[in-house]
């Protein structure tokens, strides 16, 4: 049962009346502005003695007859105050205590002092209610933590739960600090197309939407991928975007639906030029939001002042005890590790081409052992369509990942501009595609268009930021590093 605490009708009316009388008062019940002189966050860098004009929303009250104590709230934290019936007057005293609840908004007008407890506080010469909450504050206030609240409700959970609010507040500075980052070395920020009418840039299945002025059904980008190269064919010789990717999968602590990625392109960098600039742009935000490269997440230490390299094919070689260079017969390969004992035939059945086989392997025997960072490198070809191949072996690809509790963070290659190569790539899809694979590119032409335009070098990256985020906050799912998750 959820903690928010179901509304009376009898504390509704007197709320109700509560506005009323504020009105009849006042004129006005929910005001359309205050002039603060500092927000609590400033004023508690002030000396005592300094006049202030704050104001928030109220979290506590208690009254001592002659004397009360309050607390106001903002995002960045809670301040005292105090009233007395002798510096407001009778009148103001008894109207505050008789009309304002928890969860009202206030300004107040004073001076700042430390209690004897030692506690900063404003002396409160001049009140004014802003706002009247109907509604009150869930009875667990300090410490929501019904988890069906806290996401569907979640301004609540973000005044109850420090954790919640120093959660979001690093998101927020995370994504700055990324802009920050990538603004300093020469990109630009741009922005593409949500809705698209192939579903490419990455292997999942995609959402589909309906446009009624054209009548035509459009797909939720899976990624910007194609739009972004266009950018750099186009000129912009470094461009990122930070925005929603929707993909139609599963949903678990590490995979939503709905989510926010960050991808960049450069021109005339390889792979091993994302590998540096990628690594050094991790360990500077997790110096600046943790303070250190030594973190925890859920229990389990990581250090990110190092990491290991695993090269994909050898690895994966040495686990099926065959070149997986040369597998070109997903049902041939099925029967392989149905033979090894490794799956159940059925467990395989639904993956239906070798990409989609080898993939699942790795996921389930490989990734999911590696906890500390790794960057995994030298995939097969036949695993990433849009990646350019090896230059010394065209059966491999110029790909890393950097992977951390069995999480993928980050995919990054040097990426494929010969068109040949490319509509090769592509019809090589459309196979997998017809074979049942549906998580298969879709053959863009446009982007071929561009791309036999002409296009430089270039190698792009994406970076999860809500799983990224997740194991910087320690937070145990995704939705908790979400300011607003989907929920049914």
């Amino acid at each position: 049962m959820s903690e928010t605490k179901t509304m009376s009708t009898n504390e509704l009316e007197a709320r109700l009346q509560k506005a009323e009388n504020i009105r009849a008062r006042d004129g006005v019940v929910w005001k359309d502005k205050f002039d603060r002189s500092a927000t609590i966050a400033a004023a508690r860098d002030m000396s005592d003695g300094s006049s202030v004009k704050l104001a928030g929303r109220v979290t506590a009250l208690r009254w001592l007859g002659k004397l009360m104590f309050g607390r106001i709230y903002d995002i960045d934290g809670e301040i005292q105050f105090s009233m007395s019936r002798e510096e407001l007057g009778e009148e103001n005293y008894k109207f505050m205590k008789a009309n304002v609840d928890l969860g009202d908004f206030i300004g107040i007008t004073g001076e700042l002092y430390h209690t004897t407890a030692g506690e900063l506080t404003v002396k409160v010469s001049h009140y004014d209610i802003l706002s009247k909450a109907l509604r009150p504050l869930p009875e667990k206030f300090h410490g929501l933590t019904d988890m069906e609240t806290r996401y569907r409700q979640r301004y609540l959970d973000i005044i109850s739960n420090e954790d919640t609010r120093r959660t979001m507040k690093m998101r927020f500075q995370m994504l700055r600090l990324i802009r920050d980052y990538l603004n300093d070395n020469g990109f630009i920020e741009v922005e593409t197309p949500i809705m698209q009418v192939v579903a490419s840039g990455a292997a999942a299945r995609p959402f589909v939407t309906h446009h009624n002025a054209l009548d035509a059904d459009f797909y939720l980008r899976i990624a910007p991928e194609l739009f972004l190269k266009q950018t750099i064919a186009a000129g912009f010789d470094r461009v990122f975007e930070l925005g929603k990717n929707f993909r139609n999968e599963g949903m678990d602590a590490m995979h939503l639906q709905e989510f926010t990625m960050l991808e960049w392109y450069a021109a005339y960098w390889d792979f091993n030029k994302n590998i540096d600039f990628s690594w050094e742009m991790i360990q500077k935000i997790i110096m600046s939001l943790r303070g250190t490269l030594q973190i925890e997440y859920q229990g389990t230490r990581l250090d990110f002042s190092k990491y290991e390299k695993i090269d994909y094919t050898a690895r994966m070689s040495e686990l099926l005890g065959v070149d997986i260079l040369e597998f070109d017969d997903a049902e041939t390969l099925k029967s392989n590790l149905v033979a090894a004992g490794m799956f159940p035939a059925q467990e395989l059945e639904p993956l239906k081409s070798v990409p989609a086989i080898v993939d699942y392997v790795f996921k389930r025997k490989v990734r999911d052992q590696i906890i500390n960072p790794a960057i995994v490198y030298n995939y097969p070809a036949y695993m990433i369509p849009l990646a350019r191949l090896n230059d010394a072996d065209n059966r491999r690809i110029d790909i890393f990942q950097l992977i951390v509790c069995g999480a993928e963070l980050i995919k990054a290659y040097s990426e494929l501009v010969d068109p040949l190569q490319q509509r090769a790539a592509f019809e090589q899809q459309a196979k997998n595609k017809a074979a049942g694979d549906d998580e298969a590119f879709d053959l863009d032409e446009d982007f071929l268009r561009a791309m036999e335009h002409g296009m430089p070098p270039i190698s792009g990256l994406g970076l999860g930021i809500d799983r990224f985020l997740s194991i910087v906050a320690d937070a145990p799912t995704l939705r908790d590093v979400i300011l607003f998750p989907i929920m049914k």
